[in-house]
């Protein structure tokens, strides 16, 4: 996935969390891409909510204020990118 991320333009990195973790109220300057490989991942994006499957891709467009919650009760993981 890291390969084709970077054709595309963007990098390509691993995020774990534990159960219950919330981080609220992000917003980037550049586009950022996301896909969960593992757990149940909740991202809400200018107030809409997404809850992707494993190894759907969401893009979340620069500017946009986001919040992203581990639903399960076990670790997530779930890779991110942002545009270069």
């Amino acid at each position: 996935m890291a390969r084709i991320w970077r054709e595309r333009g963007f990098s390509c990195d691993l995020w774990t969390d534990p159960p219950g973790q919330v981080w609220a109220d992000f917003v980037h300057a550049t586009d950022e891409l996301v896909m969960v490989v593992e757990g149940d991942v909740e991202f809400e994006i200018e107030s809409e909510v997404h809850r992707p499957r494993i190894g759907d891709e969401l893009l979340i467009p620069a500017g946009a204020n986001h919040t992203v919650r581990n639903l399960g009760r076990a670790t997530s993981r779930w890779l991110y990118g942002y545009k270069r």
